[in-house]
């Protein structure tokens, strides 16, 4: 099902963090699936979830519903580090015709591995649409032990895929030999779409593809036909890209300035997220022509 290449999207606003930019959020999406994205993860990390209201939330996810019209997933962002909320959020992205949720492990409150796999299983009973866990200690604190990841695929048939952002191919595989073989792993980096792939991963969930979609097709596509060589040489020739997204601030600031450098949308952020540093941006700048994208 998660197979292929799906755009975190970013949240467009219209000025200063205000209002959700609507006009910029559909050219982005027509952006992506023009050049072959298998899907759209709207209001994830990458779209400042956090400093969205809830009705904002919920408008964004309608909003890539009816944008989307069914030409790829929509795999709504709905996780929280309360259950309660996680259960309301995914029952609204149900409703409002997504096609899957994607769950965030619980953050800053760090629960044991039995309460991640109390809180999963809750909202998979509250709920009929599929879903993918979101493993990401860097930002939550915790992992979502391969362990509880294999109880969670048994008990709770809505589970069907990770979003594996733990930084590791060795875990990869431990979690490709632990699960079933219709439970989907994807990258949650795109600097390791590569690595991952060739352990057992089926694609990625990119951050880079808001920007570079087509590029982003090309290297998915490639290591799921085995022409590893046109991968790595894409890799190669993007790799500065990758980590100029992930060192030069957190994640959406890089993204976004560089969609506002290409004209796609404002690089306006919402508070406590601050702009790039003028040496960082000229950075960016710098990157982005070298590839040749302006």
């Amino acid at each position: 099902m998660f197979a292929g290449t799906h755009t975190a999207l970013v949240t467009p606003f219209t000025g200063h963090g205000h209002a959700v930019d609507a006009h910029a959020f559909c050219a982005l999406i027509d952006k992506q699936f023009e050049a072959g994205i298998s899907g759209v993860v709207p209001v994830g990390t990458t779209g400042e979830s956090p400093t969205l209201s809830h009705e904002e939330h919920i408008r964004v996810i309608e909003l890539a519903v009816q944008h989307t019209a069914k030409r790829g997933l929509v795999i709504a962002g709905t996780g929280s580090n309360s259950t309660d909320e996680a259960i309301t959020l995914t029952q609204a992205a149900e409703k409002a015709g997504a096609d899957a949720a994607l769950l965030v492990a619980p953050y800053y409150n760090k629960p044991s591995q039995e309460g991640l796999f109390q809180h999963y299983k809750l909202i998979a009973e509250a709920t009929e649409i599929p879903l993918m866990l979101y493993s990401i200690p860097g930002r939550c604190g915790i992992a979502i032990e391969v362990e509880t990841v294999a109880r969670l695929a048994e008990a709770c048939p809505t589970i069907k895929a990770l979003k594996e952002a733990g930084g590791s191919a060795e875990r990869v595989s431990q979690l490709r030999a632990a699960l079933p073989d219709d439970f989907e792993i994807l990258s949650g980096d795109d600097s390791l779409t590569v690595p991952f792939m060739s352990v057992g991963a089926c694609g990625v969930v990119s951050v880079a593809s808001n920007l570079i979609p087509a590029v982003m097709v090309d290297l998915v596509k490639a290591m799921g036909e085995g022409r590893l060589g046109d991968a790595q040489a894409l890799h190669r020739q993007y790799y500065p890209l990758f980590s100029a997204f992930l060192k030069l601030d957190t994640n959406p600031v890089p993204i976004k300035t560089a969609l506002g450098i290409a004209g796609l949308c404002q690089p306006d952020l919402r508070l406590p997220m601050v702009p790039m540093t003028e040496e960082k941006v000229a950075e960016l700048k710098g990157t982005l022509q070298e590839l040749g994208i302006q």
